[in-house]
């Protein structure tokens, strides 16, 4: 930072990109440049996978080449291990974009006689660097490299040598390390010296695994400081950037019908906002599911693209019951106007749930979102962690204009999604199913409780479901009467 008159001129460090799905926004643009960043985490949380898909993308992407010297895999067995990520390592080596190497560490060989030093691996990875003209280095295991070493003085002495001779290369370096009892590292050391430390977790909670990262640190940047749910597929890590969401979206004033002429009119005549949230509420058997699969043949029909989001049923399932009411789903799912993604909500936490929702989004880019039912999703977790996850969700949809509609299940003495402070007052339009009995014949109703920015008829209205339609009949008293409305 330097000051001209009374100017404060802002200087930010240079950055290296990832190029990871949410890793370079929570970072403010990626790893420091030319400095280097340490991944700290216990086995199995994606240390390594991160680290040569930082290699990877700097290569592919950046026109970077990278350096990765590893101290517990060979070179063989690094390849065959990102190789179902669709990574040929072999051929990026034969390009000389990559340099992998396995550095052999016997424990018999690293004597307590004062002398230890790291020159014989400068030597080395200086020829690699200078083979391939590399920008980038991945130091995976450090802590295999000072195994047996038991003088601290010489440990920290030798790990400031290493830190200093990757800076004074110009190389962006990412050192991996086990996270120790007591303190972040094993050595308690490597985090003071590195410029930007990531923390990676694999917790377990109630027999459901989640992944989360924090930076601990950054020098010279402001940064995300959280902890953000992360998710290992097959095209390896993608991080949910949650602090990026918040009340910055546009509000759109297209409108869009749901399907159902009657509605239309309850809802000023037009339907609902495009890039809105819609949530349909009610017990068992009141036509919840059925009014979003209404939604989602209406979006179809216009050809726009919906992706329903079903946690209780298969695809066929859903078909085949939306058949009987006389909703046709399987021709636009041929079509490719609505794609199914059905998972049971039991399959991880909720924070994970949330993270792949937000991926599958991002590459289908459709024009509305079904999710049903929601209910189901917010047994992974508890109240407070229902209400921030929901208000994600809703967050991400609007800033991408896409109009999302939330299955609920309720009962009687429940009309909000989580007990008293429920989430309904994040949504903009809300419509209640319920059942009615009089003289012993039940009848479902609709009622729109709310619906934000546009006039709108709060009148009980009978939903009738036939098999070969939804419409809505006449009004209804709370007991279930027909009533007369004057004109």
């Amino acid at each position: 930072m330097h000051r001209n008159g009374s100017k404060t001129v802002r200087i930010p460090i240079p950055k290296a990109p990832t190029g990871i799905a949410g890793l370079d926004e929570i970072t403010g643009g990626g790893l420091p440049k030319s400095r280097t960043t340490l991944l700290v985490g216990s086995p199995g949380c994606g240390k390594t996978l991160l680290s040569t898909q930082f290699l990877v993308h700097g290569a592919l992407k950046y026109h970077e080449p990278g350096v990765c010297l590893q101290f517990e895999e060979t070179a063989d067995k690094l390849a065959a291990n990102v190789a179902s990520l669709g990574l040929d390592l072999h051929e990026m080596v034969r390009r000389k974009k990559l340099w992998v190497d396995y550095v052999r560490i016997d424990r018999n060989d690293i004597e307590e006689t004062g002398e230890y030093n790291l020159d014989g691996l400068f030597i080395r990875l200086g020829h690699a660097v200078d083979a391939i003209k590399a920008k980038r280095v991945v130091m995976d295991g450090i802590e295999t490299l000072f195994a047996g070493l038991e003088d601290e003085a010489v440990l920290r002495s030798e790990l400031r040598r290493l830190f200093r001779w990757l800076d004074e290369h110009d190389l962006t370096a990412v050192v991996t390390g086990e996270r120790g009892d007591k303190t972040l590292t094993r050595a308690g050391l490597e985090e003071y010296i590195a410029d930007c430390v990531i923390l990676m977790d694999h917790r377990v909670s109630d027999q459901i695994s989640t992944r989360r990262m924090r930076i601990v640190k950054y020098r010279g940047s402001s940064h995300g400081t959280d902890e953000y749910p992360f998710l290992i597929d097959d095209d390896g890590i993608s991080v949910v950037p949650i602090t990026g969401l918040g009340l910055s979206h546009k509000a759109l004033k297209q409108r869009v019908s749901t399907g159902i002429a009657a509605l239309d009119e309850m809802t000023d005549g037009q339907g609902f906002y495009r890039g809105s949230s819609i949530l349909i509420s009610g017990a068992a058997g009141t036509g919840k599911s059925s009014l979003a699969a209404k939604f989602a043949e209406a979006t179809c029909k216009r050809g726009e693209k919906c992706l329903y989001f079903a946690f209780e049923e298969s695809p066929s399932q859903i078909i085949r019951n939306m058949n009987s009411v006389g909703i046709r789903l399987e021709p636009w799912v041929r079509k490719g106007n609505l794609e199914f993604r059905a998972v049971r909500p039991t399959t991880t936490g909720l924070e994970a749930h949330l993270a792949a929702m937000q991926k599958l989004i991002a590459q289908t880019r459709p024009d509305v979102a079904v999710v049903d039912p929601v209910t189901t999703v917010f047994t992974a977790g508890d109240q407070h962690g229902t209400k921030l996850m929901f208000t994600r969700l809703i967050d991400f949809l609007k800033i991408h204009q896409i109009t999302s509609v939330f299955a609920h299940l309720t009962s009687a003495a429940d009309r909000h999604l989580r007990g008293g402070e429920g989430i309904s007052s994040l949504i903009d339009t809300w419509i209640e199913l319920a059942e009615l009995r009089h003289d012993g014949e039940p009848k479902r109703t609709l009622r729109v409780v709310k619906s934000r920015g546009m006039p709108h008829s709060r009148l009980l209205r009978e939903l009738i479901v036939t098999n070969r339609k939804l419409d809505l009949g006449g009004v209804l008293s709370e007991n279930g009467m027909s009533q007369r409305v004057e004109p």
